[in-house]
Order: C-alpha cells, then structure tokens, then sequence
C-alpha cells in the first residue's frame, strides 16, 4: 500500500535549540528491543549512580526508555536486545545497521536467539495453533482465531540473533548480562579504547 509509513519514519518533534546545543560533543548512543524480556534494558539501568556521570559523556537518541520512534541522526553507538522473531524486528535492526557506526548484541536473544528461539524446534504453524486454537486457556464455546491484520507484524518462520540478518560489531552474552559488562563496553567505547571485556565479567559456571 502506498500510504504505509516504516516504524522508522514516523514523524518526530523537532528537538529544541536548549536540548540540541546540550548534546554538543556528546557521543550518540541508541537502543531498541526486538523480540525478547527487556531484561538487557532493565541491566543497563542497572548501572545505577555511574549512569549520571555517563549522561554527561552520552546522549541517548532512539530508545526503549524514551519511546522515540526512530533515529533521527547518526549514532556512534546501537544496543540490540532481542533476538529476530517478526518482520518489523527485520526492519529495526536494518535501520539501526544503516545508522550506527557500532552495533552491539546484548543478551542471549540477540547473541544466540535465547528463550523465543525454543520455537525453531517447531512448525511455526503448529506454534500458532498451540497458542490460539489448542490453548488450554482458550474461552469455552468461543470460534478458534489465530490473529491476523496489516497492523500486526507477520512472524518470521524461524527467530534468527541479530548477527544472522545484519553485521554486529560486539556481543555482550548473558540472561541478562550483568550491568558491569554492559558498563565496561560502553566506557571502552567511548573513550576510544580497545573494548575488553574480562572473563570476571563474562562468565555464568
């Protein structure tokens, strides 16, 4: 259809004169979930107080957090949580590839495909019966119906991570990782330093 409008090219507020002379000299940074928990979100949060020293160094464009709907200029810097499991994740990741310098997989959705991958064992044809027309907590007496509409973003027959659609630079394990990682990533980055990640950091035995 030709009046269709892409997640991200929905119209924003321009920012005002204040705000944008304030993120002078800041590095770009942005995040999305795709399909998984936002328990990757909930990690960088997390960081607790080393967040406020962090806002002066960063400013966060598009993001879970503020509900921007799309990047609306270059990013030094993308943080993927989720793995790839219906076409409008396809579509958020490609956007961010195209307008982030560095993008990052963090967590095992978006590292390896996590929990939602537990459906590539099946038919997703069955997986949606399962849910919809099987369901020990469907409504008695009630016509089975199995969800579909334009508005509704169509499943992809497999969840894919991230790196199996799109070029990722770094990966940050974990379910959730633990905020220090995500921490330690993000400071190397922007103090342009090599981003090393220790084992103490990394590690789940």
């Amino acid at each position: 259809m030709t009046d269709e409008v892409r997640s991200d090219e929905l119209p924003t507020t321009a920012v005002d004169p204040v705000t944008s002379s304030g993120r002078d000299g800041k590095v770009k940074v942005a995040m999305i979930g795709l399909c998984g928990c936002w328990g990757c979100t909930l990690s960088f949060l997390d960081m607790d107080e080393r967040i406020l020293p962090l806002l002066t160094e960063i400013t966060i464009l598009r993001s879970s957090l503020t509900d921007i709907k799309r990047i609306t200029e270059r990013c030094a810097i993308g943080f993927i949580e989720g793995g790839v499991a219906n076409e409008d994740n396809i579509e958020t990741l490609r956007h961010f590839r195209d307008n982030c310098d560095v993008l990052i997989s963090v967590g095992a959705c978006a590292v390896w495909g996590g929990v939602p991958a537990m459906r590539n064992v099946f038919e997703l044809k069955d997986c949606l019966a399962e849910a919809y027309v099987d369901s020990p907590t469907a409504v008695a007496g009630a016509a089975p119906v199995i969800p579909f509409h334009p508005d509704i973003p169509r499943l992809t027959t497999k969840v894919h991570p991230c790196h199996e659609v799109v070029e990722m630079d770094y990966f940050i394990p974990g379910c959730p990782p633990d905020a220090d990682a995500i921490f330690a990533v993000l400071d190397d980055l922007i103090h342009g330093r090599p981003v090393a990640l220790p084992r103490s950091l990394n590690h789940y035995d």
